[in-house]
């Protein structure tokens, strides 16, 4: 008689391992309230203040401003933006190149803001875009020259040799309207993280030699709509946005320009009309040039 067949015995089961804990949630990627106040709804007044602005020096016509920066940062852009707010359409006077990577600026030229037939009390100047490359770009020494008001207008760039006294384009005893009151830096907001640093060693020597001749520095910082989603769909967002802060904070760093002088804008670029809260942030960040540039001039009295 045979036995029933035995089975083999189940193993005991173990208790399941413990669930990781939940990760936990991310930051939010704006503050809860702006960090620095903006008035959206000041556009006109601005611009009035602007447009009535008074040199403190009477017999000044206007205050120079030199704008510098990497190639493609957006010089051009930024003036062809400040002159559009005034002229409440968009405009391309300083002509800007988007595809080259290469700088679209070849000669030292003064830009005149305007508002219907007025001429604003102070001008821009454009010039060759910084490189990496010794052999490309403008010379440092070229801008230094230029704060000091020794390149005289129409100034051809020669990345190879900066200009010298007895060359064409040196200008010797500049008078007072022919030098810089403010020295700007465009940096590009989606390129701060990489910014090369031959370009930023350039930017920092010019910095010293601005100090050294105490001539005021701003540092506009362009393309937040680019690395900020926030800000893309929505430019009030600019100064609750951490990532903006993030990068106001890192251009601080890089060239040694304190956060009050720093302003982040958008430039008009694939618009066809002008809009309030992109002028807003224009404005805001012109006004600050200016005052501190006639600041300057008062200095020179």
């Amino acid at each position: 008689m045979g036995g029933a067949e035995s089975k083999p015995l189940s193993p005991p089961s173990r208790p399941s391992p413990p669930s990781p804990p939940p990760s936990p949630p991310k930051p939010p990627p704006e503050y809860a309230a702006p960090w620095r106040t903006t008035p959206w709804e000041d556009r006109e007044h601005l611009k009035k203040t602007l447009m009535e602005f008074q040199l403190s020096n009477p017999n000044v016509k206007y205050v120079r401003i030199l704008v510098i920066g990497e190639v493609g940062a957006g010089k051009s852009s930024f003036i062809n933006s400040v002159n559009s707010v005034f002229q409440e359409r968009i405009t391309t006077e300083a002509l800007a190149d988007a595809t080259s990577g290469t700088s679209f600026t070849k000669i030292y030229r003064t830009f005149n803001i305007r508002s219907g037939q007025s001429v604003l009390p102070f001008v821009f100047n454009d010039i060759m875009g910084l490189e990496a490359k010794e052999s490309l770009g403008t010379q440092p020494d070229d801008i230094v020259k230029a704060l000091k008001g020794l390149l005289k207008e129409g100034y051809k760039f020669n990345p190879a040799n900066p200009v010298s006294d007895g060359d064409e384009g040196f200008r010797c005893d500049p008078e007072v309207h022919e030098q810089t009151f403010c020295l700007v830096y465009i940096m590009a907001a989606d390129k701060v993280s990489r910014q090369n640093l031959k370009v930023i060693e350039k930017m920092v020597h010019i910095r010293k030699k601005a100090s050294e001749l105490d001539i005021p520095q701003v540092i506009i910082m362009t393309r937040v709509d680019e690395i900020c989603p926030l800000v893309k769909g929505n430019v009030r967002k600019i100064y609750t946005s951490k990532k903006i802060k993030t990068k106001m904070e890192e251009c601080s760093i890089l060239i040694g320009v304190p956060m009050s002088h720093i302003f982040p804008v958008k430039n008009y670029h694939e618009e066809i009309d002008t809009a309030s809260d992109i002028d807003v942030l224009l404005l805001r960040a012109l006004t600050q040039i200016v005052q501190i540039a006639n600041d300057k001039l008062r200095n020179v009295q």
